[in-house]
């Protein structure tokens, strides 16, 4: 006799909505809204067997962000427990030595980088269902600016100095227009130039290629 197929919970709403590819890859899974305080609590009280949770998406700036004391029960308690993403990856880089797993290239920048911190995930949104982005996650803009140093369009010390800016400002002023015009200052071809670059952002938008990644590869499973 089989053992019940272990269930599989997803926190998301921002990251998921951005990409049709992984609603789609998502369908198996059971998806819950980003986490805010006592959501994982109470998902592994309400449960009689533990499972997997993949923690993506949280909220922090109208509400408790989802505590390390919430997972460190549920590891605990036999869940396992994946961070990616966003918020995930903040608290898999903080919690991995306690168990919690992480994913992707967001998490390993939090690894990597002394420097990298939590804002660099941030972004201003709509509500459920859309999650409709209302600027761009910082950790995308540094990407875009990363490709255009590599592609000889922007110089370096040009390029610290637009992330210093967009560093400075608060995550809901950073947005993808505002970096391609300050960019475009000190291009070479000026907007027009970067414009043409950037026309494709899909693949800096590391948080979505991360949840993208994920699903496809299943993890979990191995």
């Amino acid at each position: 006799m089989h053992a019940p197929r272990e269930e599989v919970f997803l926190f998301a709403g921002p990251t998921l909505a951005a990409s049709p590819r992984a609603r789609v890859l998502v369908r198996s899974l059971r998806v819950r809204p980003p986490a805010r305080r006592h959501d994982v609590a109470a998902l592994v009280e309400a449960r009689a067997r533990p499972g997997v949770i993949v923690l993506a998406d949280g909220l922090f700036h109208d509400t408790l962000a989802v505590g390390h004391a919430e997972l460190r029960a549920a590891l605990r308690g036999g869940w396992r427990v994946w961070g990616l993403s966003s918020m995930g990856a903040i608290r898999a880089h903080e919690m991995v030595t306690l168990g919690m797993r992480g994913f992707g290239r967001v998490f390993e920048r939090f690894q990597a980088e002394a420097d990298f911190q939590d804002d660099e995930v941030a972004l201003l949104h709509g509500p459920a269902p859309d999650y409709r982005a209302m600027s761009e996650p910082l950790v995308h803009l540094r990407a875009a600016v990363d490709h255009l140093v590599a592609r000889g369009l922007v110089d370096e010390p040009a390029a610290r100095a637009v992330v210093a800016d967009l560093k400075s400002r608060w995550y809901g002023d950073r947005t993808r227009r505002g970096a391609i015009d300050a960019l475009g200052v000190r291009a070479r071809g000026g907007v027009a130039a970067v414009r043409h670059e950037l026309r494709d952002f899909r693949p800096f938008e590391l948080k979505t290629i991360d949840l993208e990644q994920f699903l496809q590869r299943r993890p979990w499973t191995t």
